[in-house]
C-alpha cells in the first residue's frame, strides 16, 4: 500500500509537539517538587487553630446568652465556624497546570500515533519508533489514570510526575533521533492480525511497568532516607510501595497474554510455539521476574525492600529487551526498522 508523505509528515511533527510539551509538564511537575514542603505539622497546627475559636464561641454563646441550658436548645450543637477557603500554593498551581500539558501532550501523542497508522494504513507497531513511541505513551496514560484515582486520596503522588516523565522523555528523544524510521509498509512476516493483538498488548504492559519501576526506586530511597533533602520531598514509603504493587498488578495479567499470543502466533508463521529465540527468552525472563514480584508481595520478609528490588529488575529487563535484543542481537524478532 502507498504512504501519504502529509499523513505522515503531520504525525512526526505531533510527535514533536507532544515531546515539547510532556518537557514543559515535567519542568512544571519540577517546580512544584521542589517548592513543596512537609506540611504536615503546619498543617495539624493551622487546624487546632480554626477549631479552637469555634469552641471558644460556642461556650461563650452558651454561658452568656442563654444562661440556662433548657431543654428546648439542649439537643442544638453550637453553630459551627465557617472555616476559611484555603487559597493554592505556588507548588498546587504549578502542579495542576503540570497535570494539564501532560493531557495536552498525550491528546498530540496519540494524534501522532494514529496519524502514522493512516498514512501507511497498518497498524502502527511496526518499528522500533513506533513500538517506542507507543511504550511511552501507555506510560503517561497509566500516569494519569493514576493521578485521577489516587487524586483524593493522595495528593502526593503528583510530585512524582517529574520522575515518571524523565525516562519516558528520554525514550521519545532517542525514539526521534536514534530509532526513527519512516514511514513504510511492514515487512511480510508482520503482515497479521497478530500484530495488533500480540504486539499492542505487550506495548501496553511494557508501558505500565515503567510506573511500578520508578515507584519501587523511590520508595527504596524514601526509606533509606538519603538524601534527606530529596527524599523529605517524596509521599510516604508505604504510599510509594502501594502504587508499584497496584500498577504491577495490574500489568501483569496484561504481560501474561501478551506472551501467550506471540507463541500462538510464532506456531501460525514459523510452525512451533517456543524456539528460545533471543526476544522469546529475555520475554520469559522478565514474566518470571514479575511473577517472583507478585509473590515476594506475599512472603514475608521480601514484600517490602526484597520485592522492590525484585520490581526493579524486572523493569530492567524489559528495557533490555526494547533496546539490546532489538538492536544488537540478531534473531527471528529482528524487525527494528533501523537499516
Amino acid at each position: 500500500m502507498p504512504v501519504d508523505p502529509m499523513l505522515s509528515e503531520y504525525s512526526d511533527l505531533l510527535f514533536k509537539g507532544a515531546l515539547t510539551v510532556y518537557v514543559l509538564a515535567m519542568v512544571f511537575y519540577a517546580v512544584e517538587y521542589v517548592s513543596s514542603r512537609a506540611r504536615v505539622r503546619t498543617a495539624v497546627a493551622e487546624t487546632e487553630a480554626a477549631h479552637e475559636p469555634a469552641a471558644v464561641g460556642a461556650r461563650g454563646t452558651g454561658s452568656a446568652d442563654l444562661g440556662v441550658v433548657s431543654e428546648e436548645n439542649a439537643d442544638v450543637p453550637p453553630p459551627a465556624a465557617k472555616a476559611p477557603k484555603p487559597s493554592r500554593s505556588r507548588a498546587d498551581r504549578f502542579g495542576r497546570m503540570g497535570v494539564s500539558l501532560t493531557v495536552l501532550a498525550v491528546l498530540l501523542h496519540l494524534g501522532s500515533i494514529v496519524l502514522r497508522g493512516l498514512a501507511t494504513t497498518r497498524w502502527p507497531l511496526g518499528n522500533m519508533y513506533e513500538f517506542t513511541s507507543a511504550v511511552c505513551l501507555a506510560a503517561m496514560v497509566a500516569w494519569l489514570v493514576v493521578l485521577q484515582r489516587t487524586s483524593k486520596r493522595t495528593r502526593g503522588l503528583r510530585k512524582l510526575g517529574v520522575f515518571v516523565l524523565a525516562p519516558v522523555l528520554v525514550l521519545m528523544f532517542l525514539a526521534g533521533t536514534v530509532l526513527y524510521a519512516q514511514a513504510a509498509p511492514v515487512v511480510p512476516a508482520l503482515r497479521s492480525y497478530w500484530l495488533a493483538v500480540h504486539v499492542t498488548t505487550v506495548t501496553l504492559a511494557s508501558g505500565l511497568f515503567f510506573v511500578p519501576g520508578v515507584a519501587s526506586i523511590l520508595y527504596l530511597m524514601k526509606r533509606a532516607g538519603k538524601p534527606a533533602g530529596f527524599t523529605a520531598k517524596l509521599p510516604e514509603a508505604d504510599v510509594l510501595d502501594r502504587l508499584a504493587y497496584r500498577v504491577t498488578v495490574v500489568a501483569f495479567p496484561m504481560y501474561t497474554f501478551a506472551v501467550i499470543a506471540g507463541a500462538i502466533w510464532a506456531e501460525a508463521a514459523w510452525g512451533r510455539f517456543w524456539g528460545w529465540d533471543p526476544k522469546e527468552t529475555v520475554a520469559f525472563v522478565a514474566w518470571v521476574i514479575y511473577a517472583a514480584y507478585l509473590h515476594a508481595r506475599a512472603t514475608a520478609g521480601w514484600r517490602h525492600v526484597g520485592a522492590a528490588w525484585i520490581n526493579i529488575l524486572g523493569l530492567a529487563a524489559i528495557i533490555f529487551n526494547l533496546f539490546f535484543i532489538n538492536m544488537v542481537v540478531a534473531g527471528l524478532h529482528s524487525y527494528a526498522g533501523l537499516g
